[in-house]
């Protein structure tokens, strides 16, 4: 059995026997529940360790483990009321809003219920993760000499070298920060580009998390139409002019939520138009290695194809990892990249050491191309496993791209359908989904469910879900 569910399984155990004990008696030696319950010393150790978290032991080393002394009366709630003047004031006149809407995020991070099929999840399920290869690699950086010293500020040349051969082009490592996830150079990149106050073009529709950090930080999203080949490069143009807007953020491969690839003659447009209004294009690359079996060729990154400095590259391992393996890089050239690097120290100083150790030790090990090759095969059969049962059980949806890389499907529902209340429905049926409205910055122009395939257990259980979908709808 799993060391966490039977250290789990033997907290409850040892929490149902405290009673035998008076306050500061000492419980049985981690040796004798070992003996008794038939586990490892590790299992024993993670219980009393949760117990100990609990406040219902204590443990003392050398000594042993014992029963808590009982809790004193809880002291009288006091009263917060005042908050609510103090965090309101002057709400009206402040240009970046101290009231920050997460819900676009949590919609993709809460975990769903016990039994509940998790179609809007952003990350792979357990079983894709690498997290033998991790483990391994988190254990070897541990003791890489230096390795729990102070990094570099723009993080390890090492790691900066792999992410800029990534990249391609002219970019150099001297050219790369590393950061802490695509969330926190995202944040990095809007707070160094625009002002407070300023309008900023995201692609329409696109990712709720882009949108959060935008407005947190005052920025007004102006939307740019995006269809199959990705945005439309007329509208952008149009939009520059009219908004006199100075950052575009898109993201080239395999778009959130549309799955949709910016077309070759699209990219040279999107360059084009930028510069000539001075304005800076955020690539938001963050599934490149989370491409199906079947896609063929990718395209470069914009930043390859850009020697005048125009794009700012975001581009990470999460996706391809797990959701805890928080590293990512920022690429630019010319003066932004100082801009850049100083707002990143004032936020976070720099990514842990150890954590970047483990990065260059996962990249850098055969396990890793084995990882890519199983979540590209796996990737393409549950996209494919998804496809089907939706033709199948749901022809209502329209289903207008069938992308060749990420991890999700993107839904336009029937006419006069209610977002939430099909949403609703289906939780209630046993599947959890995304709406589709925390998508625009505007008013959408149809109702829309994105579906995940990546956060399932596997093909089994996409068919059981797209089924308990079909009983939540009622078109």
């Amino acid at each position: 059995m799993h060391e966490r569910s039977s250290g789990d399984e033997l907290a409850n155990q040892l929490r149902r026997e405290l009673d035998r004990y008076s306050p500061g008696g000492k419980l049985p030696s981690s040796r004798a529940l070992v003996e008794r319950f038939r586990v490892s010393p590790v299992t024993v150790s993670r219980a009393l360790a949760q117990l100990a978290a609990e406040g219902l032991v204590v443990t003392r080393p050398g000594a042993g483990a014992f029963r808590a002394q009982p809790r004193s009366a809880i002291t009288p709630t006091g009263d917060t009321s005042w908050q609510e003047v103090a965090l309101s004031a002057d709400a009206a006149t402040e240009l970046v809003p101290r009231t920050v809407d997460a819900s676009g995020v949590l919609v993709s991070l809460a975990a769903p219920p016990p039994g509940v099929i998790e179609f809007n999840g952003g990350y792979l399920h357990p079983s894709l993760q690498p997290e033998r290869a991790m483990g391994a690699a988190l254990a070897r950086a541990g003791r890489r000499p230096g390795a729990w010293s102070r990094p570099s500020m723009e993080g390890l040349t090492e790691l900066r070298e792999w992410f800029a051969r990534g990249v391609g082009g002219a970019i150099t490592a001297a050219e790369v920060l590393i950061a802490a996830g695509g969330q926190s150079a995202l944040t990095t990149a809007l707070r160094a580009l625009a002002p407070p106050g300023a309008p900023v073009l995201v692609e329409s529709p696109t990712y709720p998390g882009m949108l959060a950090i935008a407005r947190a930080a005052g920025l007004r999203p102006v939307p740019v139409p995006v269809d199959a080949d990705g945005v439309k490069p007329a509208l952008l143009a149009d939009a520059f002019k009219a908004t006199g807007a100075r950052v575009f953020v898109c993201q080239p491969l395999f778009q959130n939520p549309t799955g949709a690839v910016l077309a070759p003659e699209r990219r040279v447009e999107v360059l084009r138009i930028a510069r000539e209004a001075g304005a800076f294009v955020i690539e938001d690359d963050f599934v490149r290695r989370l491409v199906h079996e079947d896609a063929g060729p990718l395209p470069r990154p914009l930043a390859a194809e850009d020697p005048d400095g125009v794009v700012v590259h975001v581009g990470s391992l999460t996706k391809a990892t797990s959701p805890s393996f928080r590293v990512s890089a920022l690429a630019a050239r010319g003066p932004v990249l100082e801009r850049l690097r100083a707002i990143q120290v004032v936020d976070s100083f720099f990514v842990p050491r150890p954590l970047q150790e483990a990065a260059l030790e996962l990249v850098g090990s055969p396990a890793w191309p084995r990882h890519l090759r199983a979540v590209s095969a796996e990737l393409k059969s549950r996209r494919d496993t998804m496809t089907a049962a939706l033709r199948l059980n749901l022809p209502e949806l329209a289903l207008p791209h069938i992308p060749f890389g990420g991890y999700h499907l993107w839904l336009r529902l029937p006419d006069g359908t209610d977002e939430n209340a099909l949403v609703t429905a289906a939780l209630r049926a046993g599947v959890a989904v995304t709406p589709g409205r925390p998508y625009f910055s505007a008013e959408p122009p149809a109702a829309h469910l994105r579906l995940s395939f990546a956060a399932v257990a596997g093909t089994e259980e996409i068919t059981e879900g797209v089924r308990r979908l079909r009983a939540a709808c009622a078109f």
